[in-house]
């Protein structure tokens, strides 16, 4: 490999498209780095499937569409997806055993207009080399529960990398491959991208289409992007939108083209000061009691310099956010439940090898097709939603969720984009959390969006301090619906400032 090649197989998704449509290196050659980078990091347990072949041969298509003429700006460039999108040449198994082996039929919405495109749609040509590990089912804030075995985070391989989409953050901070997509049902994309270092959003809810994507909790999934920059994310997010008639939760929106919205002066922006006149928002409870000492610093020197480049801060507040994971953790399951009945070992799913009965079947098809944490949020989930307990517990749990989005909703009229933290602490060692609640205690800055559909992205804003030195932290923005545009242009701004964003472990 050349000096330069070596350059490009780590650079992030803006100057890889510009390199390829400048000629000065080929798919093909992106692609053969990205596969020799994974098997040499294989040890972060980052990918589930590797399509060598497949990709390389995706590669050469790409760079003969470009010598025929062909301008797509993310024609040719590597990619990985989160193993919770169906495909059509790799296994899907959302990293359960359930579905060990399981290979669609067709490719997920996301997946198609991010590759190949469909009849209905033209796809932005990039090459998906592979699918990367997950928490099964995308159920965990860790990475630890997936069924073939835990994702480490390439800053410290001690640290989770967060979850639940974990596989994706880590392969994009290793700089395995330059973006990946994700989910996020209560901060999936956010924590991890938070924990590795990296860019990510979560768009608003019905932006992108869930068709093809295995389904968690139906009214909270979302994909999204993660790589390196701002910029990044938004040209992924301008692929990956658009309206799609086999999700009836699809969103039919004109397609913003997000990339040249990054350089849209905002109303009283100077070159010195491009962010003027924007309110950033700071929640009083996402300061609090259980904020780490050292992600709180960071977090505010991020602050620091976007107030630095003419944004105004001004204190909100949140008042429901702490029962924000009470009510998350109702609906979520019993969303869950609900979906993951399919899986029944006579439609779908893995079937024991040995029964008598189909009640016998069913049981231990489940039992052993499951992991610990799912079968405990379908429990969960059928408990809230049986007979006697569906008014006490889920439909009590939809109403915070409605008054959480009135919060929201009170706190835009102060502000134009609301930040803090995205977990209360840095990536933490593995194991750290045995008991399932302090799991779930670190989405407390990500679940309430989630909730109320908002878009809301993580960006890199620095490090931990002492043990934690090797460790990210994130700066997470939340804004109204479809402030995709807002978010992004924040992001953008610091990153011309900052250099987070460009520090990778290796």
């Amino acid at each position: 490999m050349s000096a330069s090649l070596t350059d490009f197989a780590t650079a992030d998704l803006r100057t890889l498209s510009a390199a390829l449509a400048a000629r000065q290196v080929s798919s093909a050659e992106l692609t053969r780095a990205a596969l020799d980078r994974i098997a040499a990091h294989a040890d972060l347990g980052a990918f589930l499937h590797v399509d060598a072949e497949g990709a390389l041969q995706a590669a050469q298509a790409a760079d003969a569409a470009r010598a025929a003429g062909d301008t797509r700006p993310l024609l040719g460039v590597p990619l990985a997806h989160k193993d919770v999108f169906v495909t059509r040449t790799l296994p899907a198994t959302a990293g359960s055993r359930m579905l060990a082996g399981y290979v669609s039929p067709f490719d997920a919405t996301v997946v198609a207009r991010l590759g190949s495109g469909a009849d209905d749609f033209a796809g932005a040509g990039m090459v998906t080399v592979g699918k990367t590990n997950m928490d099964e089912f995308a159920m965990g804030s860790a990475n630890e529960n997936s069924a073939y075995g835990p994702v480490r985070n390439p800053w410290d391989l001690a640290a989770i990398p967060g979850g639940s989409s974990g596989g994706s953050a880590a392969a994009v901070a290793a700089r395995l491959v330059p973006a990946a997509t994700g989910t996020d049902t209560g901060g999936s994309i956010r924590q991890p991208a938070a924990m590795c270092g990296i860019t990510g959003i979560k768009p608003t809810y019905g932006l992108c289409s869930r068709y093809g994507m295995i389904a968690f909790a139906s009214s909270l999934d979302q994909a999204g992007p993660m790589a390196q920059t701002a910029w990044d994310c938004a040209a992924l997010l301008t692929a990956m939108t658009g309206f799609d008639p086999r999700d009836a939760t699809s969103v039919q929106r004109a397609v913003p083209d997000y990339v040249a919205a990054l350089d849209q002066p905002l109303p009283g922006a100077t070159a010195a000061q491009p962010l003027k006149g924007l309110r950033i928002g700071l929640p009083r409870e996402y300061f609090g009691t259980g904020l780490a000492a050292d992600v709180e610093s960071a977090v505010r020197d991020a602050l620091k310099t976007i107030e630095s480049l003419g944004a105004t801060l001004v204190d909100v507040s949140l008042p429901l956010t702490e029962l924000s994971i009470p009510a998350y953790y109702i609906i979520a399951p019993a969303e869950a439940s609900s979906n993951l009945s399919r899986f029944d070992a006579v439609r779908f799913g893995h079937r024991t090898a040995q029964y008598k009965a189909l009640a016998e079947m069913y049981g231990k098809s489940r039992a052993e097709g499951f992991g610990p944490e799912v079968k405990r949020r379908i429990m969960i989930g059928a408990y809230v939603l049986s007979h006697g307990y569906y008014d006490a517990y889920y439909l009590q749990a939809q109403k915070i969720r409605r008054l959480i989005a009135d919060d929201f909703a009170r706190a835009f009229t102060q502000c134009d984009v609301i930040a803090g933290p995205v977990s209360p602490t840095v990536a933490w060692n593995r194991g750290d959390k045995a008991d399932p609640l302090a799991n779930y205690l670190a989405d407390i800055y990500t679940l309430s969006a989630s909730l109320a559909g908002l878009p809301g992205m993580s960006v890199p804003a620095g490090f931990g301090t002492g043990a934690n030195a090797r460790r990210p932290v994130g700066l997470q923005l939340i804004g109204p619906h479809f402030a995709e545009e807002r978010l992004l242009q924040v992001a953008h701004q610091f990153q011309q400032v900052s250099d987070w964003h460009r520090r990778s472990p290796f």
